[in-house]
């Protein structure tokens, strides 16, 4: 199996403003598929209301589907520490209010010269149990 600090990954979230201020992880790599996860974090979350304990920002889920999918991506270069590729569609759904980390897992559907696709799903917990808490899908401007 693949390794995010083997690849760069690591590095690049790092040198990465946004994503080392988020403080995005990787629990898994390999070919065509990566899984990340964004930790709890109180400056994450959304005010709470008298209706509930509050719940992350909708936004945390959008990059982390983002995200997860352009590394996913870069497992299919021949050398994924030094690829270029652009997000050219994003669509997020939200199923529940995630409470906690969030965890993305990504997986290519397919990866070609010039474009890419991906599915994700994207976990929390919700009421005490890890459940879906938003799917989403990318496409991507491959520059191989």
């Amino acid at each position: 199996m693949k390794t995010a600090s083997g690849l760069g990954f690591e590095e690049f979230v790092g040198d990465h403003g946004y994503l080392s201020w988020l403080g995005v992880e990787f629990d898994e790599v390999a070919e065509g598929r990566v899984v990340m996860r964004v930790p709890y974090d109180e400056k994450l979350m959304n005010p709470a209301t008298e209706d509930s304990g509050g719940s992350v920002h909708g936004g945390i889920a959008a990059t982390l589907v983002d995200t997860a999918s352009a590394f996913a991506l870069r497992t299919t270069f021949d050398d994924p520490s030094d690829t270029s590729l652009s997000t050219t569609d994003l669509d997020v759904k939200y199923l529940r209010p995630a409470t906690s980390d969030l965890v993305a897992e990504a997986e290519v559907v397919r990866a070609g010269g010039s474009m890419g696709v991906t599915d994700v799903t994207v976990r929390s917990e919700y009421e005490g149990e890890m459940v879906d808490v938003a799917v989403g899908a990318t496409s991507y401007r491959l520059f191989r």
